[in-house]
């Protein structure tokens, strides 16, 4: 195989792995600004969550301010009731983000989003927080989501 097939190759395979960044809402990031959300997989939208499998979720922001900590809530909100929604490490000092966090920085904040096989087959809005240590919304994101079997 010579170079210009080998490189055909490997950009196709990147296109049909990356991702589309999720469209989202800003809820009120009072303390930072969200450039991109992006949930793999999730090839197209809203995300179609299979009940028993995890999902990856990136947001990158900027903050604009300094914390020391950062704590992730997050809630399925059904017919307008926010329901809490369980992931596996709210510290978002170890989800991809080294603290303390600085002002007029970027980060990659990455969690995982398992979907429980006792969850309801249902579409509903997904909202994501990040608080800083003065429980400012350094993000906060909404997003649709489809849970199916």
């Amino acid at each position: 195989m010579d170079l210009r097939t080998a490189l055909l190759v490997v950009f196709s395979l990147m296109a049909f792995t990356c991702a589309e960044p999720v469209k989202y809402i800003d809820c009120g990031s009072s303390a930072g600004k969200v450039s991109m959300v992006d949930i793999k997989p999730c090839p197209h939208q809203p995300c179609q969550l299979h009940k028993g499998q995890s999902y990856s979720v990136n947001v990158t922001f900027s903050s604009g301010v300094v914390s020391q900590t950062s704590k992730a809530v997050v809630h399925g909100v059904i017919a307008g009731v926010p329901i809490p929604f369980p992931i596996p490490i709210q510290d978002g000092c170890k989800s991809g983000i080294v603290c303390p966090i600085q002002k007029q920085k970027s980060y990659n904040y990455i969690n995982e989003l398992p979907v429980k096989t006792e969850y309801p087959a249902i579409k509903l809005v997904v909202e994501w927080e990040l608080k800083d240590d003065t429980n400012a919304d350094l993000f906060c994101i909404k997003f649709p989501v489809q849970i199916v079997s």
